[in-house]
């Protein structure tokens, strides 16, 4: 089984540890790496500072709703950067606003996933994403 470098920007304690819970739980060998805002999202990209030895990773889960630098602002940076505008990127939010929809549609983002109340509910939802991006979808060589 392939693994994966997953980077999860929120800033929500219960949503991380959640979400590193469910991944451990999946037993796959991914590595995921997490960050608390819009800016430490940015350099952990751009692979500066603190994080000039992290890699890109394959997999972006970015929560809308982040200190420093939304998760629209953070997109739009990714995609407007020659070096990281190929990454996957799914907005993984609370919001279900059909204008925070479209703006991540306007900003290429390759999915867009409300997080449930339910907390069996957004294991789900985590365990099909981790599933379809190590076992279906086949993701390009990265050049660093």
């Amino acid at each position: 089984m392939k693994s994966i470098h997953i980077l999860l920007v929120e800033d929500n304690v219960g949503d991380i540890m959640l979400t590193l819970d469910t991944f451990e739980e999946g037993k796959f060998a991914n590595k995921v790496s997490v960050v608390k805002d819009g800016k430490e999202a940015i350099d952990f990209l751009n692979q500066v500072g603190n994080y000039s030895k992290s890699g890109v990773p394959d997999l972006v889960l970015l929560d809308i709703n982040l200190p420093k630098k939304n998760g629209h602002e953070v997109l739009q940076e990714i995609r407007n950067n020659e070096n990281i505008k190929q990454t996957p990127v799914i907005m993984l939010t609370t919001s279900s606003s059909t204008s925070d929809i479209e703006k991540a549609d306007k900003n290429l983002a390759n999915g867009y996933l409300i997080k449930p109340f339910e907390i069996k509910d957004f294991m789900k939802i985590l365990s099909k994403i981790e599933n379809l991006w190590l076992n279906i979808v086949k993701l390009t060589k990265k050049k660093n």
